[in-house]
């Protein structure tokens, strides 16, 4: 597992997700009402490149996080995961405004 020498799991998860580009582009499948083609991902991600986007895509598939059929979507584990951070972002909310 990429990541992780230590063979546990969240070590691995939290270098998945630390990577550029992977929390927005999770995000960013999580709001899309319908799978999002590789153009209309890159679109909402704002600037990332197609070679940074091809290379996260890849990575989230193998990981099981998002799906690609039609487009581009969350897998069941990928909603699952988004539905589990959604605390710590509004966590994350408070904490902005209390020292922002």
């Amino acid at each position: 597992m990429r990541g992780s020498t230590t063979g546990r799991p969240i070590m691995a998860l939290f270098d998945l997700l630390g990577r550029r580009w992977v929390l927005r582009v999770l995000w960013e499948l999580d709001r899309a009402p319908d799978p999002l083609t590789f153009r209309e991902l890159r679109t909402a991600c704002g600037d990332i490149s197609s070679s940074v986007l091809t290379r996260r895509l890849s990575e989230l598939t193998e990981a099981r996080l998002i799906e690609h059929e039609k487009g581009y979507r969350l897998a069941p584990a990928g909603h699952t995961l988004v539905e589990r951070l959604t605390p710590l972002a509004q966590w994350a909310q408070d904490w902005r405004a209390d020292t922002g």
